[in-house]
């Protein structure tokens, strides 16, 4: 019996162990990431601004996503007419088909959607850039040079990231219409007057903007953690791996965690 209860206490003081090393990393890496964005936000607003580089990620983050944005934001439109046109069916409710459309695009499904996808191609290619400029001792030759890293490579990915994702929502939202538009009068042969008078009559101002700030912060949130993860890499070929890997989890999961608590407080 006191073999058991030895035991029971041993792995209970190897749980809270276990429990207490990772909240230590977690917030360790918290407060890396607070700042290195903190730093990137002060280097932001000081001269001289990298707007040459700048205008290059917006090309890498925003238009080089675009094709897959669209693809995903069609289909997604596509199929969530169908499904929603197949169970308003019982109801007879065919008719609110657009609506469920577009409240769920343009308040759900077009920000993440397009923030997981910019996540797992931008956010990947930003961690495995950096991280390959660190093993490589690049990152140290600029601050040999007297040029601040963060500024220099950080804040330009930060700025695009910001301003790029809302852009490619908006965009996102309108193929995702018009797809569930497609499905719904050709496919399932329902009166297209009236998909988009229910579309507009239900479809509010701030269910798009709301959509846009979520954007917003998925676009910061993504920047901030791949450059975070490419800043500090270490251990070689292996290391950039992981940090690239690491990048796109943590983005995304930043994305789905913080998507609930933006919807409890934008849509209130």
């Amino acid at each position: 019996m006191s073999n058991v209860l030895l035991k029971l206490i041993e792995c209970v003081g190897r749980a809270i162990t276990l429990f207490w090393q990772v909240f230590l990393l977690f917030t360790e890496e918290l407060g890396r990431i607070m700042l290195l964005l903190c730093s990137a936000i002060k280097q932001l607003v000081l001269p001289p601004f990298e707007l040459r580089n700048t205008f290059k990620q917006v090309v890498e983050i925003g238009i080089k996503s675009l094709p897959v944005v669209l693809i995903t934001a069609v289909f997604t439109g596509m199929v969530l007419a169908l499904q929603s046109y197949t169970g308003f069916k019982r109801f007879n409710a065919e008719v609110m088909v657009g609506t469920v459309v577009a409240l769920s695009i343009t308040r759900e499904l077009g920000p993440v959607l397009t923030g997981l996808i910019v996540a797992g191609r931008a956010g990947a290619a930003m961690a495995a850039e950096l991280g390959t400029m660190r093993v490589t001792e690049q990152i140290d030759a600029l601050e040999t040079l007297a040029t601040n890293p963060v500024k220099y490579l950080v804040v330009p990915r930060f700025i695009a990231g910001t301003i790029i994702l809302p852009s490619l929502t908006v965009i996102a939202d309108i193929i995702g219409i018009i797809g569930g538009f497609f499905v719904t009068v050709t496919v399932l042969g329902a009166n297209s007057s009236v998909y988009w008078r229910r579309t507009w009559d239900y479809l509010e101002t701030s269910d798009i903007y709301n959509g846009l700030i979520k954007a917003c912060f998925f676009g910061a949130a993504i920047a901030i953690i791949s450059c975070y993860k490419g800043f500090y890499t270490s251990g070689g070929a292996e290391g950039v791996g992981k940090a690239t890997t690491g990048a796109v989890v943590l983005s995304s999961m930043t994305i789905l965690i913080s998507d609930y608590f933006l919807s409890a407080w934008l849509f209130k």
